[in-house]
Formats: structure tokens, C-alpha cells, sequence
């Protein structure tokens, strides 16, 4: 194939026509990218997007939301800007808006309703034209209700809730139940999962894991072994502590939570004990806690940099397309990551 020709640039602010002549194809096709359409073939994609790269073009916002009547911005609430992963999940989401010409706009909610009610009429008030959101309740009727009202989409994030939103889910259930068997086939039959609420997604998919593991085994569950509340190290710390102080203690523990780990470890520590000797662990994502801990932990993880470009080309094709079409769902796969955190139950090691 000839090599396309060179613009003759100058001074002058690069164009799309510019960024179409780099990269070798149409105008038509350059812009497709730049407004993130996921139908794109990968190699246009990429070409164009070095194109952009290599002229530092920058769509013209003013422009654009003259002509569409458009802030270009898309809105995210989520519970802390803080737990772990995250950033992946914001950069590549933020990158993909970004040569579409929509700007990120992130906030936090600390998990409370009322205050993603409050932060919703704040996005209303910027006329954001899409919201992202992973929010704190999935059962608070009255931010349901005050999500409905809104004119603009909203895509969730790890949500079921509410119903009609375009979501992106993390397959917990699954990988919960491969962690619990990979426990039971070590030999360990009192394993206590700590994990969330079960009125969010995340905590309700992981307790639904956690027992199919159990009637899949054959195994009976002890209902005491299973600690359900609260997402972060405080809850972890908290209910482990309670669980190892019991005779019938479990010997292994699944810390069902992103920032639930330092609070399982932390407990496990102050008791005296070792991992995996006296007690298994297996965490959630990986993070360097989990990596450098001695020794590594085991986790369940998902790549939350694919996460961030699911949901923003969601995004951009809700902005663009039938705002009446069906929710779309994408269920992201998580795997487990194998380290030294377990091994046999003392009894049989």
C-alpha cells in the first residue's frame, strides 16, 4: 500500500482532514473514531488514532457543542476516587472520551444516596450529556426515582439497578464459586466469605456464588461463616477478628471487597497467625498489598483499564444512538489469580 501523504500542517491547527490524510483513510472514517464508534475495523482505529498522536489534534469542543447543542462532557459519580484500580478504570475511560472530544467529569459520593441525589443535580446543572455511575444503593427508591428523571444516559457500572440503564458487570458469581471450590479441593470445608450489602450487584452475585459452590460440592453451609455488610479494611478487620476467636473457626477466609484485604490481613496478624499455615486468604483485584504481602495473595481480578473502554464507547454509542433502544449489558469475565495465600487446613497439612 503507498504511503499516504503527508499534510503540510505549518502553524496551522491540525484537521480532521489532516488527521484522515495521515492516516490513510476517509474523512468519514477518521471521524467514526474520534467519535468512538465501536463498529470501527481495529486497524482504522489504530491508524488513526497514531494520526492524532503524531499531529496533536484536538477536537474543536466549542465547535462541536454549538453545532449539537452539547457540553461534551460525561459525568461519573463513584463511592471514592481512592479504591484501588480505579485509576486504570478512569485513565482509560477518560482516554476513549477524550478523542471523541467529551471531557471526564469525576466526582465521589462516599456510598451515600442522598448525596449522589445531590451531585446528580449537579451533573444536571453542568448539562452533562451521559452519566456514569456506580452507586452506593440499588434499593433507595428515592434516587431511583430521581435517576429516571434525568434527560441525559446513564450507563452503571457494576449496577443491576435501575433496570433500564445500559450496565457493565464484573461476573463475581463465578469467580466466587471457582475460588471456593479451588478451597474445597485443598481440603478446607469451613471457608467464611466476607463481602458487601446485598442490596448492590457485587455483594448479592458473590453470596449467590458462594452457596451454588456449596450445593455443587455437596457440602453444607454454615450460615455463621458467611458476613455480609460492608465493602471496606474496617468490616474485614472486624468480622475476621469475631471468626477466628470461635473454636470452630473457619481455615479459610474469601475477602469480598476491594479494600477489604489490609482489614483480613491486619486481623490475621494480631491474632498471631500465619498465611497459609494457620489460615488461607483469598482477596479481590490485585493490587500491591495483595502482590508484595508475604506471602502473595490470592486473588479474584478483573482488568479495570477494559472496563474503562467498555463503558465509555457504551457511552458514546447512547449519546449518538436511539435513546428509546433496550439497555445493553456487558458482563465482564475475572479470573483467579493463584499465589502462596492457601494451602491444606492445618488439620490435614
Amino acid at each position: 500500500m503507498p504511503k499516504p501523504k503527508q499534510p503540510t500542517v505549518g502553524s496551522k491547527r491540525p484537521t480532521i482532514k489532516d488527521v484522515a490524510t495521515v492516516a490513510g483513510v476517509s474523512v468519514g472514517s477518521a471521524s467514526r473514531v474520534l467519535n468512538g464508534h465501536v463498529s470501527v475495523n481495529d486497524d482504522i482505529r489504530t491508524r488513526v488514532e497514531a494520526a492524532v498522536a503524531q499531529l496533536g489534534y484536538q477536537p474543536n469542543a466549542a465547535a462541536q457543542s454549538m453545532r449539537n447543542r452539547s457540553s461534551r462532557t460525561v459525568g461519573c459519580i463513584i463511592r471514592d476516587i481512592n479504591i484501588p484500580g480505579l485509576a486504570a478504570f478512569v485513565r482509560d475511560a477518560h482516554d476513549v472520551l477524550m478523542q471523541a472530544g467529551y471531557v471526564l467529569m469525576l466526582t465521589k459520593s462516599e456510598g451515600d444516596p442522598q448525596r449522589e441525589s445531590q451531585l446528580i443535580s449537579v451533573m444536571e446543572a453542568r448539562q452533562v450529556d451521559a452519566l456514569l455511575i456506580s452507586h452506593g444503593s440499588e434499593t433507595d427508591q428515592a434516587l431511583l426515582d430521581r435517576l429516571q428523571k434525568v434527560n441525559f444516559p446513564v450507563v452503571l457500572f457494576d449496577r443491576i439497578n435501575p433496570s433500564w440503564a445500559d450496565r457493565v458487570l464484573v461476573d463475581h458469581r463465578s469467580s466466587t464459586i471457582r475460588a471456593v471450590q479451588m478451597l474445597f479441593n485443598l481440603g478446607h470445608r469451613r471457608i467464611a466469605l466476607l463481602t458487601g450489602t446485598q442490596d448492590l450487584f457485587s455483594g448479592w452475585s458473590r453470596v449467590e456464588g458462594y452457596r451454588e459452590a456449596h450445593i455443587l460440592a455437596g457440602i453444607p453451609l454454615d450460615p455463621d461463616l458467611l458476613r455480609v455488610g460492608s465493602f471496606e479494611a474496617d468490616f474485614g478487620y472486624e468480622e475476621s477478628h469475631l471468626l477466628l476467636d470461635r473454636p470452630d473457626r473457619p481455615t479459610a477466609i474469601i475477602a469480598g471487597g476491594i479494600e477489604m484485604l489490609p482489614g483480613v490481613l491486619r486481623s490475621i496478624r494480631a491474632k498471631g497467625m500465619s498465611i497459609p499455615r494457620d489460615v488461607s486468604v483469598i482477596g479481590t483485584l490485585n493490587s500491591p498489598v495483595a502482590e508484595l504481602y508475604d506471602p502473595p495473595i490470592t486473588v479474584e481480578n478483573w482488568d479495570y483499564s477494559t472496563v474503562g473502554r467498555i463503558v465509555a464507547r457504551m457511552i458514546l454509542d447512547r449519546i449518538r444512538g436511539d435513546a428509546d433502544a433496550p439497555p445493553k449489558e456487558f458482563v465482564l469475565q475475572s479470573d483467579i489469580i493463584s499465589r502462596d495465600s492457601c494451602a491444606a487446613p492445618p488439620s490435614l497439612a
